[in-house]
């Protein structure tokens, strides 16, 4: 019988097959829940003009949804670490796929508020656990820029969701883009057989085999036998997994990190929702403001792509404070008319530095709380951070009502990066907990050992 060291094979493994797959289907939901929160957005022009609606009252609908959200990252994330992180990803999937398709039917706006609320549930559930589920199975080499790649798969739904509404709207209505939601429900079966549970929740439950069976998939190298003993080289803390968030020297970073969070889903989903609106009132046409929609995820995913790699070189805060305050430059920019082109670029900038600069926080704070409470970290943060989500699409109705100056607009959702900048510098770099477990003497095998060689 040996010791295996899961943390010890996975961080020595070599990106192959399974993490291929592991990344696809990752990403493949990312996707769709990019796509499910960004398309709000992309439809208030034509919802408040079908139900008459105000700023102010589009703003409200688009918070409920949002609220949804808060609850299902805070509610989800807290659970997939009792329940197991697949199981919560594929009743999450089933919320906001199934609900997001209803709102397309919905005759009234306080029945679509309500689909918004349900599927906002599992919009918010989804995100913190896919990201703890690659950052479980991904290389350590690699890990930053696994995690980024899948969070493009954000920005990409977010694209999808303009560029459909541009070709589909006028054809076929809005409802259309909302019943496209729908697709991942024809997955499901696949996924809940090819996605694997997180190795903490199997040596928890002791379901040895089915360890193994994932652990030879990710390094092909390893063998094991029925007798062997599978553990993580982080000790499973005691206490409740929301208090962990605040041990081990923990508390004040824990705090800057939700701050942070909440000031950067404020810009993001402030512009998501009201970036469309925003240049037509600074008089643009509608399928061209649509398109900035699709600009500004398109930087995303670029900004994310680069500073994943940089990340996973000088690490994730280095990269965060100076996206933060770019991000908050290009978007006071964005108030003053200029040439076309130049606003294209600052548009795409905002994108990296905002949208951009979430997925890397995300990322960030994967790695940073040890696996037993990853899932509760990201979902306690990003319910936090959700509340900034919640506050922008009413701030930006309000804003818009009062008729004030265009770049007045554009200047409230940039105070907020400067703010996330200010408090990850108080962020420690390291949690303690990492190098008390450094020092510790190990009393696991070998990997060589433990792969029989």
């Amino acid at each position: 019988m040996a010791n295996v060291n899961t943390t010890e094979i996975i961080n020595k493994s070599n990106f192959n097959r399974f993490h291929l797959m592991l990344l696809f289907w990752c990403t493949f939901i990312i996707a769709f829940d990019g796509y499910d929160l960004v398309l709000y957005g992309s439809v208030v022009p034509y919802l408040i003009e079908e139900w008459s609606l105000t700023t102010v009252e589009a703003g409200a609908i688009g918070s409920y949804g949002y609220i949804g959200v808060m609850v299902g990252a805070i509610s989800f994330g807290i659970l997939a670490d009792r329940i197991g992180r697949k199981n919560v990803i594929m009743l999450c999937i089933v919320l906001f796929s199934l609900f997001t398709a209803f709102c397309g039917f919905a005759p009234n706006p306080e029945t679509f508020s309500i689909y918004r609320f349900i599927a906002g549930l599992g919009l918010g559930g989804i995100m913190p656990n896919i990201i703890a589920l690659m950052t479980d199975y991904a290389p350590k080499t690699s890990r930053s820029i696994l995690v980024s790649i899948v969070l493009c798969g954000y920005s990409v739904g977010g694209m999808l969701a303009p560029t459909l509404s541009i070709f589909l709207i006028p054809q076929f209505g809005w409802e259309v883009i909302f019943w496209i939601a729908g697709i991942p429900l024809l997955f499901l079966p696949l996924m809940y057989k090819q996605i694997p549970e997180t190795p903490n929740f199997l040596i928890a439950k002791g379901r040895n085999l089915e360890l193994g069976t994932v652990l030879a998939k990710v390094s092909p190298n390893f063998t094991f036998t029925q007798n062997d003993k599978f553990e993580e080289r982080m000790n499973i803390e005691s206490g409740s997994s929301v208090g962990q968030l605040f041990k081990n020297k923990r508390g004040l970073s824990t705090s800057m990190i939700w701050i942070a969070f909440f000031m950067s889903l404020l810009m993001v989903y402030g512009l998501n929702t009201w970036l469309p609106k925003l240049m037509i009132e600074a008089g643009y046409a509608l399928d061209s403001s649509l398109t900035f929609l699709i600009v500004l995820n398109f930087g995303a995913i670029v900004g994310t792509l680069i500073i994943g790699r940089l990340a996973d070189k000088w690490g994730p805060k280095k990269m965060l404070i100076p996206m933060y305050i770019v991000g908050a430059i290009c978007i006071v920019m964005l108030g003053f008319k200029t040439n076309l082109f130049f606003l294209y670029v600052l548009v795409a900038m905002a994108g990296a530095c905002t949208i951009g600069a979430q997925n890397i926080a995300n990322a960030f704070v994967s790695q940073y709380y040890p696996p037993s409470i990853r899932s509760t970290a990201l979902g306690v943060a990003s319910g936090v951070g959700r509340i900034g989500a919640i506050v922008a699409p009413t701030l930006g109705g309000m804003l818009l009502a009062a008729s004030l100056p265009i770049q007045i607009n554009f200047l409230a959702f940039a105070v907020p990066g400067m703010i996330a900048a200010t408090v990850l510098w108080f962020v420690s770099e390291k949690p303690a907990h990492y190098k008390q477990e450094m020092n510790k003497p190990k009393k696991d095998v070998s990997l060589d050992k433990a792969v029989g060689n």
